[in-house]
């Protein structure tokens, strides 16, 4: 189990790295939830949980700096269900979209990295073949339908020599046997 990196914050508002031995800002803090490092901010003299009250700040910056995630719509609805009897539902449920997010995000990185760094002609040979056992599988079901047809053209094709005698049919035999 890796051990909970520690951050004070004083009364001066001033964060302190306690593994680096430094002060720190909020875009460091951002860094370290950008790099997965597990943290816990606490107040220097009280010695209360601020954790939650650091990442707030951060994405309160963040959504007036930038593009914002967060609609005017989406942040009253969120305000309207504290309180409610479907807090925990909503806070489970977010939750777990975030995981399904991350993990979906993970692994679209992961499939582009595959692609870019793989060699290009053995996913061109890849790709060949899936193409070519497709077309296998098609022809597969046409050339049994193309049996089919070849058998009946090779017993017209006897048919027709059992009424010639023999002899290829020729424009005028064909038009006696039909009778015209």
């Amino acid at each position: 189990m890796t051990d909970v990196r520690i951050i004070k914050k004083y009364p001066n508002r001033r964060l302190y790295d306690t593994a680096i031995s430094s002060y720190i800002t909020l875009a460091d803090v951002k860094r370290l939830v950008i790099d997965g490092v597990d943290f816990q901010v606490i107040d220097a003299k009280s010695k209360d949980d601020l954790t939650r009250t650091i990442l707030l700040q951060i994405i309160s910056e963040e959504e007036e700096g930038g593009e914002p995630i967060f609609s005017s719509e989406l942040l009253a609805q969120i305000i309207r269900s504290y309180g409610g009897n479907m807090q925990n539902l909503l806070t489970s449920y977010l939750e777990k979209s975030m995981d399904m997010w991350s993990e979906q995000q993970r692994a679209f990185r992961e499939r582009t990295r595959e692609f870019i760094d793989g060699n290009p002609m053995t996913m061109l040979t890849q790709i060949a073949e899936r193409n070519l056992a497709m077309w296998r599988a098609m022809s597969g079901v046409a050339g049994e339908e193309g049996k089919g047809a070849d058998a009946s053209s090779q017993r017209s094709a006897a048919n027709t020599e059992e009424q010639t005698g023999g002899d290829k049919p020729t424009p005028d035999s064909r038009r006696q046997a039909s009778g015209k």
